[in-house]
């Protein structure tokens, strides 16, 4: 049986030099291929579309290589090392404009050949072309009839995969080699994830990004951040809660937007700065599941770094409630990552990260070199997946706990920085010791109300001075060599 399809007209590839154009050329193209699919839809609601199959494509970049020439390769990304055809399917251009004119910039300059723009023969899904709130988002799926399928091109499970950035994909000699770490798929997946998941739209996303597992924290950022508006004086352009609620630098009240009715799974909140250099703050609950859940999804929008400020158990004597904990190794017993990156993965400490941490750590304390020995100690987290570990016999995981020469232990860390570590974000963790089970020193109501108002505001302050002082690096050093493989994508 023939398929008969109705395409909007095909656009001829164009060549460029100028990485401006060229992301100019993207937009325009996945504007018209996307408007050409909410028009289509807009007739299949009222009636009206013609029995055809309505279909448009992907914007692709196009890059081929042609020496085996050195370049300028002090980056880690920017350059491919082969001879070949790279490609990459491109979606909403617009959100990615700076990430994409910058690396198409240095692969322009570093190789001296131009790149490419066409129509790639992925089809957009209608689910991705549509805006959220759209008709096919609020209608009941029932009254939306099984003919769609027939109508328009739904999500392919196929393009929606992490085969390059888990280093599984294999390249079949003569194909084009892939330019960039996710696919068109797998980008819009991720962006309608994070709307479900934060209630805030990626746009809002900042490039600096700290996880927590209390929503003590989320409190306290969000006092200290409407404060900042209030005072206009902050360096941050607007503050973003879930719902899109947006107070601007200056205000003291909302501009827009409405919270919604029931909070999100992982409230997300953003301190908005110029080129996205501000800070997001996601409360990811407890437990491995969530904290791999979210990462793979604000992975996509490129982030410079991330940072888990969370509670763990502290297993030595010598520390105590309130001491911070600097990982610079982790014990993987959460799980969730086994089937993409395995436990005999080891997970390097950062040290730009590090050395971020600690500084920061120093300055809100004002202890310095020996003294800071007294509050934080950098070592080993372990992270499991079993929050009542205590209630089963502990010989076994306490031995392992010792040799691991693990000095904490929490639910989320290895997973932060697991996940950051595979899907190339710079990652780091700074905990808070807030029980001793090995000591008995549970972690009880009242002491735990005491603990929080005292420690969570020195502990935010802490984390997002890291932040800060990571935002003034040339974000060129956090995406070093330590997180690429033996083949990279051009694109970081």
């Amino acid at each position: 049986m023939t398929l008969h399809l109705t395409t909007p007209p095909p656009q001829k590839a164009i060549s460029f030099t100028n990485a401006t154009e060229a992301v100019d050329c993207l937009i325009a193209m996945y504007e018209r291929n996307t408007a050409f699919l909410a028009d289509a839809f807009a007739k299949y609601l009222s009636g009206s579309l013609p029995d055809t199959k309505h279909r448009a494509f992907y914007p692709e970049i196009r890059f081929r290589n042609s020496t085996y020439a050195r370049v300028d390769s002090r980056l880690s990304y920017g350059h491919v090392d082969q001879p070949g055809l790279y490609t990459t399917t491109i979606t909403q251009p617009k959100l990615f404009r700076d990430y994409l004119i910058h690396q198409l910039s240095l692969l322009i300059e570093n190789h001296a050949e131009p790149i490419e723009i066409a129509e790639s023969d992925v089809p957009i899904p209608l689910h991705f072309a549509l805006e959220s709130g759209s008709a096919l988002a609020v209608h009941r799926p029932q009254k939306i009839t099984v003919a769609l399928r027939d109508a328009f091109d739904v999500p392919d499970i196929a393009q929606v995969n992490d085969y390059i950035v888990n280093g599984t994909l294999e390249v079949e000699p003569g194909l084009a080699m892939p330019l960039a770490p996710f696919p068109a798929q797998r980008i819009d997946y991720s962006l309608h994830r994070l709307v479900h998941y934060t209630a805030t739209e990626p746009e809002h996303f900042q490039n600096y990004v700290l996880f927590t597992n209390y929503q003590f924290y989320i409190d306290e950022f969000c006092r200290l951040a409407h404060d900042m508006m209030k005072d206009g004086d902050s360096g941050y352009e607007s503050f973003v809660e879930p719902g899109n609620v947006i107070t601007l630098n200056g205000e003291s009240e909302p501009s827009s937007g409405t919270a919604p009715s029931r909070q999100p799974q992982m409230p997300s909140y953003h301190l908005k700065s110029s080129k996205h250099r501000g800070i997001t703050m996601v409360n990811i609950g407890v437990g491995p599941s969530n904290a791999k859940t979210i990462t793979d999804h604000i992975a996509v929008l490129r982030p410079h770094a991330w940072l888990m400020l969370g509670h763990c158990a502290g297993l030595r004597n010598s520390q105590e409630l309130g001491d911070y904990v600097l990982a610079h190794a982790y014990v993987r017993e959460d799980k969730v990552l086994d089937a993409d990156i395995p436990v005999w993965v080891p997970i390097p400490a950062l040290a730009e990260v590090q050395q971020a941490l600690q500084g920061a750590v120093a300055d809100v304390t004002g202890l310095e070199g020996y003294e800071l020995k007294r509050i934080m100690r950098t070592g080993t987290v372990a992270s499991i997946d079993n929050r009542n570990w205590e209630l089963q016999d502990q010989r076994e995981p306490v031995r392992r706990l010792s040799q691991s020469r693990a000095i904490a232990l929490d639910m989320e860390s290895a997973t932060i920085a697991a996940n950051g570590f595979r899907l190339r974000v710079p990652y780091g963790t700074l905990l808070c010791v807030s029980d001793k089970p090995l000591q008995g020193e549970l972690k009880l109501p009242g002491m735990a109300t005491e603990f929080y108002q005292n420690q969570v505001s020195q502990h935010l302050e802490i984390g997002m001075l890291a932040l800060r002082k990571l935002s003034e690096m040339k974000s060129e050093r956090l995406h070093s060599r330590k997180l690429r493989s033996f083949f990279e994508t051009a694109f970081q």
